[in-house]
């Protein structure tokens, strides 16, 4: 990996110092194997897994914070700012919420209630450390007529959740900029659900601040003027936009290719090209949108290595493998 006084490059974070904060997901590995990269590149962190119900309240009775707390205590010390991800999903929550002591489900106010104290112990632990977070993560179904994904959640709570989570968020922190974070949030069809969603929360008063826009896109989907229509769309409603999970794929989603062990340069120079027009995209929006969040930082380390394609290699960021600047960085010092 590089040395600490080896980077020449500017910086991310100072490229795009007038336009929006420069993010990267983190873990409490790549904090350590990654660390002179974020410090010198980005200017926010998210927490990649740490966060998540069922990282931080496995059981009823029992939280644990260590691994959060070091990535905040990370944060503070380097004087970064801090998303929260994620306080309701379908994935990564303990079974126990939604069950008695028999293994029945729950009523909805006991889900509820379990909830409110949920976001009450995690926003409020981290009130002074966190200004903004994906309060409710991937509820709008993909396909379909129906608006959102069956769940747990929505079997038992119905679909008043959503407003619940926003409003004990708001209790918790006051001060804290609250999302509700999707992805393909720029395919037409789910795009027009979670606007759908959306102002439907804000026409109840629902504290809805933002919409993430997770962004875990490919080389040839979604189509500029798909995130351009996604993009004015949701600052309609006068929210703040996010771009919370960005990572740009060699491949598209089905693409089974696992014979690669070093990325083709055809597909880096298209990645390049790609970086640089969606960028150039996003500035032109950099009134509505307040912060730009890679799901990683570098190619040593993403989660698109082995997804969906068991064994498939990936190199999604502007970094290579040892942290060295991609064709796609040097673009973007051309705009």
């Amino acid at each position: 990996m590089r040395e600490p006084d080896s980077f020449g490059e500017p910086a991310l974070k100072a490229l795009f110092a007038g336009d929006f904060h420069i993010g990267a997901a983190v873990n409490p590995r790549t904090m350590k194997t990654q660390e002179q990269l974020l410090r010198h590149h980005f200017n926010s962190i998210t927490a990649e897994n740490e966060m998540k119900f069922e990282s931080l309240h496995p059981l009823e009775e029992v939280y644990r914070f260590g691994a959060a707390d070091e990535l905040v205590s990370f944060a503070r010390k380097h004087k970064l700012a801090m998303r929260g991800h994620t306080l309701v999903w379908h994935n990564q929550t303990s079974d126990w919420l939604f069950q008695d002591g028999h293994g029945a489900s729950v009523s909805k106010e006991v889900l509820l209630d379990r909830l409110k104290s949920h976001i009450n112990t995690v926003v409020g632990r981290y009130k002074n450390d966190i200004y903004a977070w994906d309060v409710v993560n991937e509820a709008v179904a993909d396909e379909g007529e129906a608006l959102l994904r069956r769940s747990k959640w929505l079997d038992i709570a119905g679909d008043g959740f959503i407003a619940k989570a926003f409003e004990f968020a708001h209790e918790a922190d006051p001060g804290a900029l609250l999302f509700y974070n999707d992805y393909n949030e720029s395919n037409p069809l789910k795009r027009d659900k979670i606007y759908t969603l959306l102002k439907s929360l804000l026409d109840q008063g629902v504290p809805v601040h933002g919409v993430g826009l997770q962004a875990h896109w490919n080389l040839y989907d979604p189509s500029l003027d798909e995130i351009r229509t996604a993009i004015e769309k949701y600052a309609s409603l006068g929210l703040t936009l996010q771009l919370t999970e960005l990572d740009m794929s060699l491949f598209r989603f089905d693409d089974r290719r696992t014979d690669l062990k070093e990325p083709p340069a055809e597909l880096l120079e298209l990645q390049a090209e790609r970086y640089a027009a969606v960028f150039k995209l996003l500035r032109e929006y950099k009134d509505v949108i307040s912060a730009v969040t890679f799901w990683g930082a570098a190619d040593d380390y993403t989660w698109l290595d082995h997804f969906p394609v068991h064994g498939r290699k990936n190199w999604p960021f502007l970094f290579d493998e040892q942290h060295r600047p991609k064709a796609a960085f040097d673009r973007l010092l051309q705009e």
